[in-house]
Protein backbone atom coordinates (compact mmCIF):
# COMPACT_ATOMS: atom_id res chain seq x y z
CA UNK A 1 0.00 0.00 0.00
CA UNK A 2 1.70 3.60 -1.44
CA UNK A 3 1.99 6.09 1.59
CA UNK A 4 0.16 9.45 0.70
CA UNK A 5 1.86 12.38 0.03
CA UNK A 6 2.13 14.84 3.22
CA UNK A 7 0.13 17.88 2.50
CA UNK A 8 1.41 21.10 3.00
CA UNK A 9 0.56 23.08 6.23
CA UNK A 10 -0.79 26.00 3.16
CA UNK A 11 -2.55 23.84 1.17
CA UNK A 12 -4.17 21.93 4.11
CA UNK A 13 -4.88 25.79 5.25
CA UNK A 14 -6.14 26.43 1.60
CA UNK A 15 -8.78 23.28 1.65
CA UNK A 16 -10.12 24.06 5.21
CA UNK A 17 -11.22 27.96 3.95
CA UNK A 18 -12.38 26.54 0.64
CA UNK A 19 -15.35 25.15 2.65
CA UNK A 20 -16.14 27.56 4.70
CA UNK A 21 -14.88 30.62 6.39
CA UNK A 22 -12.71 30.23 9.85
CA UNK A 23 -12.08 32.67 12.32
CA UNK A 24 -7.89 33.24 12.94
CA UNK A 25 -8.06 31.31 16.11
CA UNK A 26 -10.44 28.51 14.87
CA UNK A 27 -8.20 28.17 11.65
CA UNK A 28 -4.73 27.91 13.83
CA UNK A 29 -6.32 25.40 16.46
CA UNK A 30 -7.11 23.24 13.26
CA UNK A 31 -3.71 23.97 11.73
CA UNK A 32 -1.63 23.34 15.16
CA UNK A 33 -1.44 19.22 14.89
CA UNK A 34 0.07 19.24 11.78
CA UNK A 35 2.46 22.48 12.27
CA UNK A 36 5.21 20.48 13.63
CA UNK A 37 7.72 18.86 12.43
CA UNK A 38 10.36 16.36 13.61
CA UNK A 39 14.32 17.35 13.89
CA UNK A 40 17.09 14.91 13.92
CA UNK A 41 16.46 14.47 17.74
CA UNK A 42 13.37 13.05 17.12
CA UNK A 43 11.40 16.03 18.93
CA UNK A 44 8.65 18.08 17.84
CA UNK A 45 9.23 21.09 16.64
CA UNK A 46 6.29 24.26 15.56
CA UNK A 47 6.40 25.57 12.17
CA UNK A 48 5.59 29.00 12.66
CA UNK A 49 2.14 28.99 12.02
CA UNK A 50 1.67 32.82 12.65
CA UNK A 51 3.81 33.74 9.27
CA UNK A 52 1.42 31.68 7.75
CA UNK A 53 -2.01 33.00 8.63
CA UNK A 54 -0.27 36.48 8.56
CA UNK A 55 -0.01 35.53 4.90
CA UNK A 56 -3.16 34.51 4.61
CA UNK A 57 -4.52 37.21 5.91
CA UNK A 58 -2.86 39.71 3.63
CA UNK A 59 -3.90 37.66 0.31
CA UNK A 60 -7.41 37.67 2.35
CA UNK A 61 -8.16 34.00 2.24
CA UNK A 62 -8.39 34.54 5.58
CA UNK A 63 -10.66 37.30 7.46
CA UNK A 64 -12.29 37.32 10.78
CA UNK A 65 -14.85 39.60 9.76
CA UNK A 66 -15.99 37.60 6.78
CA UNK A 67 -15.87 34.50 9.47
CA UNK A 68 -17.81 36.64 11.84
CA UNK A 69 -20.45 37.64 9.10
CA UNK A 70 -20.94 34.07 8.08
CA UNK A 71 -21.72 32.99 11.44
CA UNK A 72 -24.20 35.50 12.15
CA UNK A 73 -25.87 35.06 8.96
CA UNK A 74 -26.42 31.47 8.99
CA UNK A 75 -27.63 31.60 13.24
CA UNK A 76 -29.90 34.83 13.07
CA UNK A 77 -32.57 33.00 12.03
CA UNK A 78 -32.74 30.18 14.85
CA UNK A 79 -30.67 31.30 18.06
CA UNK A 80 -30.68 34.72 20.46
CA UNK A 81 -28.12 36.93 21.05
CA UNK A 82 -26.76 35.38 23.81
CA UNK A 83 -26.17 32.05 22.05
CA UNK A 84 -24.10 34.11 19.46
CA UNK A 85 -22.68 35.89 20.95
CA UNK A 86 -21.56 33.17 22.77
CA UNK A 87 -20.28 31.23 19.73
CA UNK A 88 -17.91 34.36 18.66
CA UNK A 89 -16.54 33.98 21.42
CA UNK A 90 -15.73 30.58 20.81
CA UNK A 91 -14.57 31.12 17.77
CA UNK A 92 -11.88 33.74 19.34
CA UNK A 93 -13.81 36.70 17.16
CA UNK A 94 -12.43 39.82 18.87
CA UNK A 95 -14.46 41.75 21.42
CA UNK A 96 -14.90 44.26 18.51
CA UNK A 97 -16.37 42.22 16.42
CA UNK A 98 -18.99 41.19 18.23
CA UNK A 99 -20.06 44.89 19.55
CA UNK A 100 -19.99 45.63 16.17
CA UNK A 101 -22.58 42.59 16.07
CA UNK A 102 -24.63 43.79 18.86
CA UNK A 103 -26.97 46.18 17.47
CA UNK A 104 -27.75 44.46 14.61
CA UNK A 105 -28.67 41.43 16.85
CA UNK A 106 -30.69 43.12 19.55
CA UNK A 107 -33.08 44.95 16.91
CA UNK A 108 -34.00 41.49 15.33
CA UNK A 109 -33.80 39.02 18.67
CA UNK A 110 -37.66 39.72 19.49
CA UNK A 111 -38.80 39.11 16.10
CA UNK A 112 -36.38 35.92 15.52
CA UNK A 113 -37.37 34.70 18.87
CA UNK A 114 -41.26 34.94 17.91
CA UNK A 115 -40.32 33.02 14.94
CA UNK A 116 -38.66 29.92 16.88
CA UNK A 117 -41.44 30.06 19.04
CA UNK A 118 -44.12 29.78 16.72
CA UNK A 119 -41.86 27.25 14.24
CA UNK A 120 -41.55 25.05 17.19
CA UNK A 121 -45.00 25.70 19.52
CA UNK A 122 -47.68 27.64 17.75
CA UNK A 123 -49.82 27.81 20.85
CA UNK A 124 -49.93 29.04 24.45
CA UNK A 125 -48.80 26.73 26.90
CA UNK A 126 -51.48 25.39 28.94
CA UNK A 127 -50.29 24.62 32.63
CA UNK A 128 -47.20 25.65 34.24
CA UNK A 129 -45.30 22.65 33.10
CA UNK A 130 -45.91 23.35 29.01
CA UNK A 131 -45.06 27.05 29.79
CA UNK A 132 -41.74 26.39 31.58
CA UNK A 133 -40.86 23.76 28.84
CA UNK A 134 -41.18 26.23 26.33
CA UNK A 135 -39.43 29.41 28.09
CA UNK A 136 -36.17 26.88 29.00
CA UNK A 137 -36.17 25.69 25.04
CA UNK A 138 -36.37 29.81 24.32
CA UNK A 139 -33.56 29.79 26.49
CA UNK A 140 -31.44 26.92 25.41
CA UNK A 141 -31.71 29.06 21.97
CA UNK A 142 -30.10 32.05 23.37
CA UNK A 143 -32.77 34.03 23.94
CA UNK A 144 -32.92 36.26 27.48
CA UNK A 145 -36.14 36.12 29.75
CA UNK A 146 -37.13 39.36 28.86
CA UNK A 147 -37.43 38.34 25.25
CA UNK A 148 -39.35 35.08 26.02
CA UNK A 149 -41.69 36.87 28.05
CA UNK A 150 -42.52 38.88 25.44
CA UNK A 151 -43.29 36.46 23.19
CA UNK A 152 -45.74 34.25 24.98
CA UNK A 153 -47.50 37.60 25.99
CA UNK A 154 -47.39 38.65 22.75
CA UNK A 155 -48.75 35.43 21.54
CA UNK A 156 -51.66 35.51 24.78
CA UNK A 157 -52.41 39.13 23.13
CA UNK A 158 -53.39 37.66 19.90
CA UNK A 159 -55.14 34.68 21.44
Amino acid sequence: MRKRPEISLRTRALQYLARREYSRAELAAKLRPYAQVEDDFEQLQPVDLNDLLDSLTASDWLSDERAATQLLHARRPRFGTQRITHEMHQKGLSVELIEQALPALKDSELETARDVWQRKFGSLPHDAKEKAKQMRFMQSRGFGFDVIFKVLDHAHDEE
